[in-house]
């Protein structure tokens, strides 16, 4: 059993950064691949980048990849998201998740959820 929480988000203005933070409970955190989707009103629940445990990563387009970094320190149960350039199309609830095996981008192949945590990109 896995259980997730995200941290860090907040109002920031374009340009600007912030790093989420998604603790975990659970044993079996260091074996598991980890990711980080986002969900804006009206909107589907877009991959964002995810992480193995062997620290390969995988990100959701190219811009995104320029600008956002995911990481994880095994040794806390923790992995980060950190977003650098933000814009007002980031603005988004940002889920942590979790599931066995290799990365993949849909959201239904992941078995742990965090609650989300908001992030605001102001003009």
């Amino acid at each position: 059993q896995v259980q997730l929480t995200e941290s860090g988000g907040g109002l920031v203005q374009a340009g600007g950064s912030l790093r989420l933070s998604c603790a975990a409970s659970g044993r079996t955190f260091s074996t598991y691949t980890m990711g980080w989707f986002r969900q804006a009103p009206g909107k589907e629940r877009e991959f964002v980048a995810a992480i193995r445990w062997s620290g390969s990563a995988a990100y959701g387009a190219d811009s995104v990849e320029g600008r956002f970094t995911i990481s994880r320190d095994n040794a806390k149960n923790t992995v980060y998201l950190q977003m650098n350039s933000l814009k007002p199309e980031d603005t988004a609830v940002y889920y942590c998740a979790g599931k066995r095996g290799a990365i993949t981008t849909k959201w239904g192949d992941y078995d742990y959820w965090g609650q989300g945590t908001q992030v605001t990109v102001s003009s």
